[in-house]
């Protein structure tokens, strides 16, 4: 019996909707707006905002402070590393904004990509004499204060990786000379959940970092303040740090991330960094 052939007219079903709201986000990286979702999905605009606001809640949809709708973390997790990477800056630049605001000093945003920190955004201080970072270099793990902040909450198993074969280049005095030293800093960033990188990337510089969870525990970038030493004083530390930890905190939250993750952390092997 041969089945009569599906009318090209027949209506079109709820998953085909949603994949047409979310190949439109994709053609669209700086946000739509939900009357334009409606507008070029052709979807009515109460269905497209029931549709959206499931994707949002599910994290596969990101909402930004001016209502626009774009690809979210965990959607951009499952296509390329640029699309996540792209996804995190968005997500993380007002925080990124008030931090500046808040400290006058350039902020960075990174990811650990390798052996390296990679900055995916940077936000320079308006003094004149200032640190100044670029999107896209990378640097070591071992003296700055983004890489620590991230290495010190990944899994003991998988800092291996970063150690093998790790060559500790002397960048000043204070650079940290072996992984011995390293693992001692690393119990002092969990415990107070920040890093610092003191004159060992550069000589007159200071950097506070904390890092940034994604919604299953697992370390996702990490942010810092970073500014000259006559300015970021050892006495002003606590404030710049207390600054950087609310920021990552933000983010971490945009990301997914709560504090009953922290168990999810433990199970990794990591009841040390997060358990207090």
């Amino acid at each position: 019996m041969i089945r009569p052939r599906e009318s090209k007219s027949a209506p079109v079903g709820v998953v085909t909707k949603v994949l047409h709201i979310l190949e439109t986000l994709h053609d669209a990286p700086s946000g739509l707006q939900l009357k334009d979702v409606a507008l070029q999905t052709g979807i009515n605009k109460s269905t497209a905002y029931r549709f959206l606001a499931h994707l949002e809640h599910e994290g596969y949809v990101f909402r930004d402070s001016g209502g626009a709708y774009a690809i979210g973390v965990r959607l951009a997790r499952l296509a390329s590393g640029i699309s996540y990477q792209t996804t995190l800056r968005k997500i993380s630049r007002p925080v990124l904004q008030q931090l500046w605001r808040a400290t006058g000093e350039t902020v960075n945003l990174a990811v650990l990509d390798g052996r390296e920190v990679l900055y995916l955004d940077v936000m320079e201080s308006s003094h004149t004499f200032r640190l100044v970072s670029q999107v896209g270099i990378r640097r070591p793990v071992y003296c700055t204060a983004l890489g620590k902040a991230m290495l010190a909450f990944v899994p003991e198993e998988e800092q291996q990786y970063f150690f093998t074969g790790l060559a500790f280049e002397r960048f000043t005095p204070h650079t940290i000379k072996n992984v011995a030293q390293l693992r001692k800093d690393f119990a002092q960033i969990r415990q107070r959940g920040y890093s610092l990188d003191s004159e060992e990337a550069y000589l007159g510089s200071r950097c506070i970092g904390a890092p940034i969870f994604e919604s299953s525990g697992k370390i996702a970038a990490a942010v810092s303040v970073s500014g000259p030493t006559t300015r970021v004083t050892r006495e002003k530390v606590p404030v710049f740090a207390a600054a950087a930890k609310n920021a990552a905190s933000a983010i971490s939250r945009s990301l997914g991330y709560s504090p009953a993750d922290k168990a999810n952390v433990r199970n990794e092997g990591l009841a040390t960094a997060v358990g207090q």
